[in-house]
């Protein structure tokens, strides 16, 4: 049975009295693509910190291709490739040079460097830029440059953390793109965000933090076969009335409640025949409903479900 690429067993970060991940324990294969998902303060970048020994764990242990991390840091740190929030940025060099720089730090071949670098741009679709200056780029093709940059020494673990924030939907639809290639090519991708939007487009596994602890993980699939007993209900009124949470709350079989102006969304668990009964009193109590639909929970609804966050 394969290792997997990267395991962390325990892991607790403190900073002073503060707890920010508590006793999180993970596991990603090869070919993974693992969206760590939370709000924002869930403990996502504490957990990518301490992975990348940027922070000191208070105890647990973290492997990388199943080297601990905490007594042989180099030889488990030449397989990770980190990509910060806010990465900084030569903004006076050419993408060309810039990569160069790092390309030296990673101490490849000096005879392989052009060819690597025009490879990593051609992935990432910037190789027509490579003679202009970083200060030139927009934000999503800086977030491709960095990305190329983390590629530089062919990791087989990636951490990105919030890869997409601030990008518009075709910048983020291309970041998309080449993290796709990524989990096709075999690595092992660790995405951190808030946003859930699109995230269950490209991760074929998830896990959900709030305050620090990990909620739910596992593949989409398995979580979302594993919820197919309750079903979500959105109901649309012709106009706001109030009383609807309370009524909802109050009938057998709802949970998780949510309104939104005249629009409602619910967690069901009763049959095909109780759902019906559910609409009936709603039409009986003079609601006027105006759409009444029942689904599989997505993603965006087993997060509200599990850890009662907001998307942002």
């Amino acid at each position: 049975m394969p290792v997997p690429l990267l395991e962390i067993d325990n892991l607790r970060v403190d900073y002073g009295g503060l707890t920010a991940v508590r006793n999180l324990s993970l596991s990603v294969d090869a070919g993974t693509i693992f969206g760590l998902i939370g709000p924002n303060g869930a403990g996502k970048t504490s957990t990518i910190r301490a992975v990348s020994t940027l922070v000191e764990p208070t105890y647990g242990q973290i492997r990388i291709c199943g080297t601990n991390v905490e007594l042989e840091p180099r030889k488990a740190l030449a397989k990770l490739g980190y990509m910060p929030d806010f990465p900084p940025a030569y903004e006076d060099l050419s993408l060309q040079e810039f990569l160069a720089l790092f390309a030296s730090a990673y101490a490849i071949p000096k005879n392989q460097r052009h060819a690597k670098i025009g490879e990593l741009l051609d992935q990432v679709s910037l190789l027509d830029k490579r003679d202009e200056l970083v200060g030139s780029l927009s934000r999503g093709m800086r977030q491709r440059l960095f990305l190329a940059k983390t590629l530089l020494h062919d990791p087989e673990v990636l951490l990105l953390d919030e890869p997409a924030s601030g990008l518009d939907p075709i910048a983020r639809g291309q970041l998309i793109e080449v993290i796709q290639r990524l989990g096709n090519a075999g690595k092992a991708v660790v995405v951190s965000s808030h946003i859930l939007t699109e995230m269950d487009r490209f991760c074929n596994a998830v896990g959900i933090m709030d305050n620090g602890e990990m909620k739910l993980a596992g593949r989409i699939e398995d979580i979302v076969t594993s919820m197919t007993e309750e079903q979500v209900i959105k109901i649309q009124l012709t106009t706001a009335r109030e009383g609807l949470g309370t009524f909802l709350t109050q009938q057998e079989h709802t949970s998780k409640v949510r309104i939104e102006a005249n629009h409602c969304s619910l967690t069901f668990a009763g049959s095909e025949e109780e759902r019906a009964a559910l609409l009936k009193a709603l039409i009986q109590a003079e609601f006027s409903v105006s759409a009444f639909s029942a689904h599989n929970a997505d993603l965006n609804e087993i997060f509200h479900a599990v850890a009662g966050g907001e998307e942002e």
